[in-house]
């Protein structure tokens, strides 16, 4: 089993055990904090990125994933690392689809009720 394996693992299991946006993003930073020096994940809000949960100290230009929701980029998942390879980003890829439906926060919904 692979570092990416056991990431997505807990991931799956950060996914299955709450509802709540806030918790499973931080709680996913923080599982991709133990294999990057810094894990980031930005917003859309009126067209900008703005920085949500972060862990780590941000000392290089963090690699950048987007994350898109129903064909549109709702957020970015950033992260730096000292070496990033082509399974790394499929891995990064990959959590950034997992986790697309908890990065809404930024939409506007013009006050009209929002069900997934």
């Amino acid at each position: 089993m692979s570092a990416s394996d056991g990431a997505l693992e807990a991931i799956d299991r950060i996914l299955t055990r709450s509802v709540d946006a806030d918790e499973v993003l931080r709680d996913v930073v923080a599982v991709l904090h133990g294999d990057h020096s810094w894990v980031g994940i930005s917003f859309v809000e009126e067209g900008e990125l703005v920085l949500g949960p972060t862990l780590g100290e941000q000392t290089a230009e963090p690699t950048r994933i987007p994350i898109s929701y129903e064909n549109n980029v709702v957020a970015e998942l950033g992260v730096v690392a000292e070496e990033l390879g082509t399974e790394d980003r499929a891995f990064l890829e990959r959590v950034a689809v997992l986790i697309s439906p908890h990065c809404l926060v930024g939409w506007d919904t013009g006050g009209e009720a929002w069900s997934p």
